[in-house]
C-alpha cells in the first residue's frame, strides 16, 4: 500500500528531505509525496524557537486541511538571538489521523555580518545570498551548507529532524 505524504512547502530542500527521512525509517514501503504552499501564520524570519515551532506546527495542520494524506509535514526554519550570538535552526512537525512527532534540527552559529543583516529585517535565506554572493540558497545548501562547504546541507540537515519527528510513528505502542 503507497502512503500518502503531504509536505507543507513546495521548497525542494524541504520535500527531499521528508522523502529520505520517510524511506529511511520505514524500509520497504512505498511512498507518494505531494506539496501544498500553505503559510505558516508566523514572521517570514521566525525569531525564537516558540515562534518556530508555532510556525511547523500551523504548516502540518494547514496542509492537513488542504490534502487528503496519511501524513502531514510542516518544516520551518528559524534563527534566535542568544548571549552567544545568533543561532539557526528548524523545527518538524509530522501529523496524522492519530497524532503529532516533533523533531528540531542541530543548532549551529551564525557569522556576524550575517546576523547583522538578520537583525536589520533581512530573512536568513536573504542575508546568505548578500554575503556569500549566492541566489537562492534557502532552496539549495543553505546556511549550513554555505557554511561547512556542504559537509552538511539543509537538505540532510531537515531529515534529521524529519527522522526525529517519525519516531512516535515507528513505535506507536511506546507513544499512545
Amino acid at each position: 500500500m503507497v502512503k500518502r505524504i503531504c509536505v507543507a512547502s513546495d521548497n525542494p530542500v524541504k520535500t527531499r528531505a521528508a522523502l529520505r527521512a520517510f524511506e529511511s525509517m520505514f524500509h520497504g514501503e512505498t511512498f507518494e509525496l505531494k506539496t501544498v504552499a500553505v503559510t505558516s501564520g508566523v514572521a517570514d524570519q521566525p525569531l525564537s524557537s516558540e515562534e518556530t515551532l508555532l510556525g511547523a506546527t500551523q504548516r502540518s495542520q494547514r496542509a492537513r486541511e488542504s490534502e487528503v494524506a496519511d501524513y502531514w509535514v510542516g518544516i520551518e526554519g528559524g534563527i534566535e538571538d542568544t548571549p552567544e550570538g545568533m543561532t539557526a535552526f528548524a523545527w518538524v512537525v509530522v501529523r496524522t489521523s492519530a497524532g503529532v512527532g516533533r523533531g528540531r534540527t542541530a543548532t549551529f552559529s551564525l557569522p556576524s555580518a550575517v546576523a547583522e543583516l538578520v537583525r536589520g529585517g533581512m530573512e536568513l535565506g536573504d542575508a546568505d545570498d548578500v554575503v556569500f554572493d549566492r541566489e537562492n540558497s534557502k532552496q539549495k545548501e543553505g546556511a549550513v551548507g554555505l557554511l561547512t562547504g556542504n559537509a552538511l546541507d539543509r537538505a540532510r540537515l531537515y531529515e534529521q529532524a524529519v527522522i526525529a519527528a517519525l519516531i512516535p510513528f515507528k513505535n506507536p505502542k511506546l507513544y499512545t
